[in-house]
This record gives C-alpha cells, sequence and structure tokens, in this order.
C-alpha cells in the first residue's frame, strides 16, 4: 500500500513543548511494509522525523491547505512512487482539501460530502435536524436582511460564525440592532451562517467511531469559560466529568448524533450545550483529534492515543484497545497571551501553589510573543491537572486562573 501522509505541524525536540508529540507517524504506521511518503509545508518538514531510507519520497509546498498545490504535490509523488492508495490528513483545515484531491484524483477515502458532515456546520445542523436532534435554530447567511429577519424572529444576542471555522475563528456574538449592523459592515456573509444563542454550560466529547459509528471510546469534560471568551483574551480550560446521571445521557446523545452523522472510523471532539433545565442542545462536532491539551490528558489517564488509533485504522493497521480503565479526572487550561507584541517579564509557575499540575508550559523572560496562534502556541500559560475527583481538578484550574502572575511590555 502506498500512504501520503499530509502533515502541517511541527514537534519539537527541546524536551519543553509537548505539542504534536502524540503524531509519531513513524510509530504508527508501517513504513517497511507499506511505502509511505510525505507532503509537508515549512511547519510540517519539522515534524517528520523518519529516517531518510524509510520515507519513499517527501514533497515540500508552500501551502498544503491550497488544493492545486496539494493535488500537484499528489500527481508528482503518484509519479515517483506509484498509485496513491491513501491519502491521510489530520489537521481540521486540511480535511476538506484532501478530500477534494481524493475526488480528483480517484483516490479512495472519506469524500468531501462525507466530510462536509463535520466541517460545515450548516449541514451538520440540518443532518441533525432531520434525525430529531435538537439544535440551535440557524440559517445560511444569504443577505443582510435575511440576517436582521433572523435576529428579528429569534431575538438576540444571535451568533455569526463561519461554516467551516475552527477555534472560534471569525465568530461574532451580536447583542443588538446597531451591534449588528456594525459586524454585517465588516465581514463578508458569503461562507457564514447566524445561528440562536443557547444558554447554557459547553460541555464537549472526544473519542473514536468504529467503521459502523459506533463509538468505542469516549471522554465526556465540561469547559471552563468558552471557546469564543478565549478569542476576546479569557482563559479557556476544560475539566474531565466522572461518572454520573448527566454523564450517561451525554455519552447517549453523542452515540446519537454520532450515528445520525454517519461519522466512521475517525476521532471526533462534539460540543453540546446543557441548559439550566438540562435540555442537551447539540453545539457542533469536529471529525478529528480535539485540540488544545485534550489528547495529551487523555493519553495520560486512560493510555489511549486518538492519534495513534485513527493513523493505523486508516492504514488498515491493528489498532490498540480501546477500553477505558477506571474513572480518573484532570484537565487543562490555556491562560492566552496578548493581543498585540509583548515582551516576557514575568510568567510565575503554579506548581508550588497547585501540586495536582502534571505539565506546565510557561515563556522564558525577555522571550517576545506575538499575537495569534493556537492553542498549542506558546502562550502566557499552559497547564494540565491530574487528580482523582474531578471537583478538585477544577478547583486546581480556577486557583491557577486567579493566582497565576504573567507580566509583559509592549515591543
Amino acid at each position: 500500500m502506498h500512504i501520503v501522509v499530509v502533515n502541517r505541524w511541527p514537534r519539537f525536540a527541546d524536551g519543553v513543548r509537548w505539542d504534536n508529540e502524540l503524531t509519531r507517524y513513524e510509530d504508527f504506521l508501517d513504513h517497511v511494509g507499506n511505502q509511505v511518503s510525505y507532503i509537508v509545508d515549512a511547519n510540517g518538514a519539522a515534524g517528520v522525523l523518519v529516517g531518510e531510507p524509510l520515507i519513499a519520497h517527501l514533497e515540500q509546498v508552500e501551502d498544503v491547505n491550497d488544493v492545486a498545490l496539494l493535488r500537484a504535490a499528489v500527481r508528482r509523488t503518484a509519479e515517483r512512487v506509484g498509485r496513491v492508495d491513501r491519502l491521510i490528513a489530520l489537521s481540521e483545515f486540511t480535511l476538506g482539501v484532501a478530500a477534494q484531491v481524493r475526488e480528483d484524483l480517484a483516490i479512495p477515502g472519506p469524500t468531501t460530502a462525507e466530510v462536509a458532515r463535520y466541517r460545515d456546520k450548516v449541514r451538520m445542523k440540518q443532518v441533525l435536524a432531520d434525525a430529531g436532534i435538537r439544535v440551535p435554530r440557524f440559517v445560511s447567511c444569504g443577505s443582510p436582511d435575511q440576517v436582521r429577519a433572523f435576529a428579528d424572529r429569534y431575538g438576540f444576542p444571535v451568533v455569526l460564525k463561519p461554516v467551516d471555522g475552527a477555534a472560534s475563528i471569525g465568530v461574532h456574538k451580536v447583542a443588538d440592532p446597531a451591534a449588528l449592523d456594525q459586524v454585517l459592515a465588516s465581514i463578508d456573509l458569503s461562507g457564514y451562517e447566524v445561528e440562536e444563542f443557547v444558554d447554557g454550560t459547553i460541555y464537549h466529547v472526544d473519542g473514536y467511531a468504529d467503521g459502523e459509528a459506533r463509538i468505542d471510546f469516549q471522554v465526556v469534560s465540561r469547559y471552563v469559560n468558552d471557546c469564543l471568551s478565549f478569542a476576546g483574551g479569557a482563559p479557556l480550560g476544560s475539566v474531565v466529568v466522572q461518572r454520573s446521571e448527566l454523564r450517561a445521557r451525554i455519552e447517549e446523545f453523542t452515540q446519537r448524533c454520532i450515528e445520525a452523522l454517519a461519522l466512521r472510523t475517525t476521532p471526533f471532539h462534539l460540543e453540546l450545550f446543557v441548559t439550566a433545565d438540562d435540555e442537551l442542545v447539540f453545539l457542533e462536532v469536529g471529525g478529528r483529534v480535539g485540540g488544545a491539551e485534550v489528547p495529551h490528558l487523555l493519553n495520560k489517564l486512560f493510555g489511549i492515543n486518538l492519534y495513534e488509533v485513527w493513523l493505523r485504522a486508516l492504514a488498515e493497521q491493528p489498532v490498540p484497545s480501546l477500553v477505558k480503565v477506571g474513572d480518573p479526572s484532570g484537565g487543562w487550561l490555556v491562560v492566552p497571551k496578548p493581543d498585540r507584541c509583548v515582551r516576557v517579564v514575568e510568567a510565575g509557575s503554579m506548581r508550588a501553589e497547585v501540586p495536582i499540575i502534571w505539565r506546565e508550559l510557561l515563556p522564558a523572560p525577555g522571550e517576545v510573543l506575538d499575537p495569534g496562534g493556537s492553542y498549542d502556541a506558546v502562550h502566557s500559560g499552559r497547564f494540565i491537572v491530574l487528580h482523582d475527583d474531578e471537583h478538585a481538578a477544577e478547583a486546581g484550574i480556577r486557583k491557577i486562573i486567579d493566582d497565576f502572575c504573567f507580566e509583559a511590555v509592549p515591543v
């Protein structure tokens, strides 16, 4: 089998940053029994650590998320090595691009229609609503007047978001008509949807669905703050939820969603609301491994690396056991960096005050932090905590939020 991996993630050998340490292609894909090629961008080149003799072919392009560039690179790889049997991409931003290239070049694997069920926020909610699952009321943004009519009908606040976005990039929570006019004047509505604001606590569920859309492994977590607040400068974290009646309801709800969406042979990251009257409302789902510290925490707690499971399954290799042993808890927290370029004066360790910290990543004094970047960038502080009790884990997270000391000066 000729497997082509599209990689845009670096790995770090400094012993400090753990970003992407779980995406060890060289450990999870058989490079001897298969021919394994790679297509990377500049960052992704630092994430391919297989010895050169074991790589069938390596292509570097400027942007792996450019359909034309990726398609041309796959063609060159096929000319060099032979027919491509699998085209694998793990990044959420590359899933749709890879699906398009598969269709263009007749490569087996998820199609654009299949990927749309977990990349297109309108499509996923249409499918679930048709299956009788509660979703926020929504509509594609056809025109400013259509958005205003939606807000008039369902009331403020409303939420505008890109249909294929992630990490709350480009999302706007709009409080009133004047604010809506400002937002409508600042964005291109093509590719946006508007939906009702649902007031509730946000949970996320991370797991793996097999070839029959059955969930073999899932972990429920409760957010501390939310992704949209993080985009506005607030800390973001979550805590793993232990056995309870609510967790059982969320697990059953998640299975219904995954079956309705027909997510197969894929990890997933599903988000939902639990309202004040305990109604469960779908928010969105991604057909990929959860971001931030989620995969690292789950691997530590349960010994299950979702990247390993996904890669082995896609390559038709035996996958590790997905049996969840025990009922531990833990959590993570990311304190975002400032929204302007700064030089760090101090980022104080919290290990002494919060001894349940397993991992802590802090910028060094004098380090310059540029704005932007995903959850796994170097931020003001990143923390993973472990505890046998979810309430103690959450208390540790909240203590970090309250007491963490970060000082910086503008550059």
